[in-house]
């Protein structure tokens, strides 16, 4: 993609020419936009694998075998494969709208095709074309469109700013989104008003034909919402510490992949802030993957789809309105504390509430109360983590003397991807075991045991792991002298190459002066335009 003159082309070129971060670019580049592109897979991470269960039918052993458990496992691999591709792609690439945003561009088109396929799944046919079909949809959403989306979203943040500050902000910010998409998407939005509609039920017995074709439509409107939604994202963003090298007419090593890796994986930072993300990701996959499940069958006073949907509802609400306010808290705490700080301390808070939810599983006050807590606690590792990990590619590129950002963010974009699939393969796979049966009017003592692990106990283990983790991630620490020996080895190269080097002070004050120019040279002209039509 070097050469494609297209993203060299006005038509291409961001709407953000400011040289600091303002609010246009926090607000819609990295809020609105991201928020509006998440709502379709936060949505599919509540409700696929429930769609493919209860309306497709692939828990039936009798039709699919082992299938369901099988293939979102199994996927993981293409996923990771995928991931890692977009990540080398997005290393290889150098344009004047940056070497991500490109392949966020072409991911709309490809989104579309995506999300048609999966719910295009010929129910007429026989099982077997049935299964090729799910895997081949399945792993081209997430193991193909998805990755080039995502992947170059999640890069955003360690590439728009070295500012410390500023990049907080944008870290608080494009979490919110994913926050915001995955609470009003998948937790209040559909269940309270649309589960009904998507789950068509007949005196408690699901009607597969209406269902299936309730979905298609709501295909369409996600199509349409995804699709708008990036180019949001695309034209309100901007890769200001891709442009440094351009600007500074510095000539880039190509980095071997080997090379890239072995400074990853060489760090003890690295290692934590994966891991971190691993855990953090599984627990909330599986949780957020049996919500429904858990609110269908495990309270006395749910009945339908339609009571289930308010349940759901209403745990989402309720989990998340702490987390709502917790966007504009999560800074000041994690500015106050220390990001480590903040996420450590928020962990045991969280599980506390989770132990909480398990004193009754069956009363819907008690299991709301400990996710009150839970979401209280777990503000700063949903808000600041992005942060966190910008601060080790930084660390990474002051120690290596080069950014591992396509790598870093390919491994990243695989965790958050391929742990969805994972999780629903464990899900799949307890379900499977238990006997959970989609036509019966009570699930067994057994069904509702792993329901209460799944939506429970699971995100509890994974955030008790992740508290001995935060205990070691200090890299805060460094961030000054990173920055400073970052700036050292820039200028020591452009002064080598024979180029004028000029403070990043300096530097920032000069390109906000002239995107102040062009801003006024645009407005100046626009104004001439309407006088002389007037």
């Amino acid at each position: 993609m070097q050469s494609n003159k297209f993203f060299e082309s006005s038509i291409a070129r961001t709407k953000i020419t400011s040289a600091k971060v303002k609010s246009k670019e926090l607000f819609i580049g990295y809020f609105l936009g991201p928020f509006l592109a998440l709502l379709s897979n936060a949505i599919f991470g509540a409700y696929l694998n429930r769609y493919y269960s209860d309306v497709i039918g692939w828990t039936d052993t009798t039709r699919f075998g082992i299938f369901s458990a099988v293939i979102p496992v199994t996927s993981v691999i293409f996923v990771i494969l995928g991931n890692l591709l977009v990540g080398r792609l997005i290393d290889r690439t150098r344009t004047s709208q940056g070497k991500a945003r490109p392949y966020m561009l072409l991911s709309a088109p490809l989104l579309v095709i995506a999300i048609s396929f999966l719910f295009l799944t010929p129910t007429s046919l026989s099982p077997m074309v049935q299964m090729i079909w799910i895997g081949v949809s399945y792993n081209l959403y997430y193991a193909v469109a998805f990755p080039f989306f995502y992947t170059a979203h999640s890069s955003m943040v360690g590439l728009s700013t070295r500012n410390s500050d500023d990049r907080g902000k944008l870290a608080t910010f494009s979490n919110a989104s994913g926050v915001a998409a995955i609470g009003i998407g998948g937790s209040i939005l559909v269940p309270i008003f649309l589960q009904g509609f998507l789950f068509v039920s007949h005196n408690g017995v699901i009607d597969r034909v209406a269902s299936y074709n309730n979905w298609r439509i709501m295909m369409i409107a996600l199509c349409v919402v995804t699709f708008l939604a990036i180019l949001l994202e695309y034209f309100f963003t901007r890769e200001r510490i891709t442009e440094e090298n351009v600007k500074l007419a510095i000539t880039e090593e190509k980095i071997s992949m080997k090379k890239q890796i072995a400074g990853c994986i060489s760090n003890t930072y690295w290692w934590l802030i994966i891991a971190y993300f691993l855990l953090f990701q599984f627990g909330g996959m599986v949780k957020n993957g049996s919500m429904s499940y858990y609110s269908r069958w495990m309270f006395d006073s749910v009945t339908d789809e339609g009571s289930a949907g308010v349940a759901m509802g209403a745990l989402g609400l309720i989990g998340g309105i702490p987390t709502a306010v917790g966007m504009l808290l999560a800074w000041p705490i994690a500015h106050k504390l220390g990001k480590r700080n903040a996420v450590l301390i928020g962990m045991i808070i969280s599980v506390i509430g989770g132990l909480v939810s398990f004193i009754d599983v069956n009363s819907i006050v008690v299991v709301s109360a400990g996710l009150i807590l839970k979401g209280i606690g777990s503000i700063p590792a949903m808000y600041v983590t992005l942060a966190i990990l910008s601060d080790v590619l930084d660390h990474l590129e002051a120690k290596n003397g080069f950014r591992s950002d396509g790598f870093t963010m390919s491994v990243y974009g695989a965790i958050m991807v391929g742990l969805m699939g994972l999780g629903s393969g464990v899900i799949n796979a307890l379900l499977t075991a238990s006997g959970y049966d989609p036509t019966a009017a009570v699930q067994s003592d057994s069904v509702q045991g792993v329901l209460a692990f799944a939506f429970l106990g699971f995100e509890l283990i994974c955030y008790a792991g992740i508290i001995l983790l935060m205990l070691f991630l200090n890299v805060e620490k460094y961030v000054e002298a990173d920055q400073k020996k970052i700036v050292e080895s820039q200028k020591e190269r452009v002064l080598s190459s024979g180029g004028e080097w000029i403070d990043p002070e300096e530097r920032l004050r000069l390109e906000e002066e002239e995107a102040e120019r062009e801003a006024e040279t645009l407005k100046e002209k626009k104004k001439s335009s309407k006088n002389k039509k007037n």
